[in-house]
């Protein structure tokens, strides 16, 4: 299953809105076929592994066991239902490591192999398989996009120095920022922001497409955008906005992750960060130079 991760993360740029899928089949103790979900519309995972048998080993399909980081589907989408694949390749045994949220599937693809008298064992690795996908689950299961607040602070806790903007992010942390909105759908910022800043919010500094962007406003509320990003199927959406936004979507606790970068700077007086929620862990920290970036999750809403 740990194997069935590492080849679905490699669908990571192409294969949204389609979560990252991992598959490996497994016979007398040999990998002998393995593959991801590539891109959206395209063959999913288990059709990829299939697909990789070579043919002196297909006989071996009928004892063998597939691995499969998320619930095969059920439903005809652009593909065919893999479930019904792996019941026509007669494989004995199906390991599952978690059950896909997405209204069309969860749990028809494991009945769908039981039916047909296929072993299947679920909940393997399920938390990591989960994390993998948060975007994916947090979208099908709270309808709405998985939340990332990031915004960056001196060592004495302000946005700004005595209200005039500063700059905070070095070269290497901007470029992961950049890096950060390739790999979401989405991205907000506040009004006055947007007016005072004209922020670009796009990837010119790494590879790979620019994030839908959104801008907060009366006319355009929170509850209006995370609709439309709904609509649009946008799993993800990025809040770099100023204090008053990011206050505004921590109160609702609207948030999954918040990355806090912190620069050793002080000046004394400023726009004060926000604080962080009580109910927020800390997941990871990182130094680049002199700058650290924290990760935190949120506890009430871990899968």
């Amino acid at each position: 299953m740990r194997r069935c991760l590492q080849l679905a993360a490699c669908g990571r740029m192409e294969s949204r809105p389609n979560p990252m899928v991992g598959a490996v089949i497994v016979a007398d103790g040999r990998i002998i076929g393995e593959g991801y979900h590539v891109r959206c519309g395209e063959g999913h995972a288990e059709v990829n592994a299939f697909a990789s048998v070579r043919p002196e080993d297909e006989p071996r399909l009928k004892e063998a066991t597939i691995y499969v980081s998320l619930e095969p589907c059920a439903h005809y989408g652009k593909t065919p239902p893999c479930a019904d694949l792996i019941v026509s390749k007669g494989v004995k045994r199906v390991v599952v490591g978690t059950i896909d949220p997405f209204a069309q599937v969860q749990g028809r693809g494991i009945k769908r192999l039981l039916d047909a008298g296929i072993e299947v064992t679920t909940g393997v690795l399920e938390a990591e398989c989960q994390w993998l996908n948060r975007r994916f689950f947090t979208f099908h299961s709270l309808h709405r996009p998985y939340i990332i607040l990031k915004f960056a602070q001196t060592h004495d806790g302000f946005l700004d120095d005595h209200g005039r903007p500063l700059a905070i992010s070095t070269l290497l942390t901007r470029m992961l920022v950049h890096r950060l909105r390739a790999e979401e759908d989405a991205i907000l910022v506040g009004n006055t922001t947007y007016r005072q800043e004209q922020p670009r919010l796009d990837v010119r500094h790494w590879a790979g497409p620019s994030p839908r962007r959104f801008v907060l406003s009366h006319e355009h509320p929170i509850e209006e955008i995370l609709e439309t990003c709904l609509k649009e199927q946008l799993q993800s959406l990025i809040v770099e906005g100023g204090r008053q936004t990011l206050q505004s979507f921590i109160d609702r606790d609207l948030w999954d992750e918040i990355h806090l970068e912190t620069a050793p700077l002080i000046v004394g007086e400023g726009t004060p960060a926000p604080r962080l929620p009580q109910h927020c862990q800390k997941i990871s920290e990182t130094t680049y130079g002199h700058n650290t970036i924290e990760r935190y999750t949120n506890c009430q809403n871990l899968l």
